[in-house]
């Protein structure tokens, strides 16, 4: 597959060769893998780079002090994080694998040296930046006044759309790795709560579901 971030980047913008060739090397000169359920960071480090999901599953997370936790954004192949966090003296939250997961780390300095000669991925990275920020108004929203089929029924279709702009669906169909929990987890719903509204979903003949493949 083509290198995730370019094709979402290109949704907005059209990358000469220059701007694909530097994305492109900047991916494949320090890249991790990880297994599934694996901090890639956690709450408290000091943040010293930008990643990029290539492949797999992440989530971004809070974790109370008696084990509850909190998933505030899944990360799909394509999705930075977090391009202004150096900012910070220390990561507020923590990013975890959900799935295997190989990630491509850029020091700090070569980002922003990309972001400075090649205005057009900067654009397209202010877009991403505008994004994410609107759909964690729409979590926001989620969580506050949306009901539970409401909810999971507007996550799924985000996923989808998202997943989409990287191609990684087909059809109306994508692959959905997440276990009931992660989901009650990023809705704020129980596990049982989660499991009757899929079922409702299936029912009213929005969605199907079999194993990790679910067609909308």
């Amino acid at each position: 597959m083509a290198n995730p971030l370019i094709r979402k980047l290109e949704q907005v913008t059209r990358l000469s060769a220059e701007d694909k060739r530097v994305l492109e090397q900047m991916a494949a000169e320090r890249v991790r893998v990880l297994g599934p359920r694996e901090d890639i960071v956690h709450e408290g480090d000091k943040p010293a780079q930008v990643n990029v999901i290539l492949t797999g599953w992440a989530c971004r997370y809070k974790q109370l002090e008696d084990g509850r936790r909190s998933i505030m954004a899944f990360l799909v192949p394509g999705d930075l994080y977090d391009q202004n966090i150096v900012i910070l003296r220390e990561m507020d939250h923590s990013v975890g694998t959900i799935t295997p997961v190989t990630v491509a780390e850029m020091p700090q300095r070569i980002f922003e040296d990309l972001t400075l000669h090649h205005p057009r991925v900067a654009q397209a990275l202010w877009w991403e930046t505008l994004v994410n920020v609107s759909i964690q108004r729409e979590w926001t929203v989620s969580l506050g006044q949306r009901t539970a089929i409401e909810r999971l029924g507007h996550l799924l279709c985000e996923l989808f759309l998202r997943l989409r702009g990287v191609g990684l669906t087909q059809g109306n169909r994508y692959e959905l790795p997440v276990t009931q929990s992660d989901l009650g987890e990023a809705t704020g719903l129980s596990t049982v709560h989660v499991n009757r509204t899929l079922k409702d979903l299936r029912a009213a003949n929005l969605i199907v579901l079999k194993g990790k493949t679910l067609t909308i």
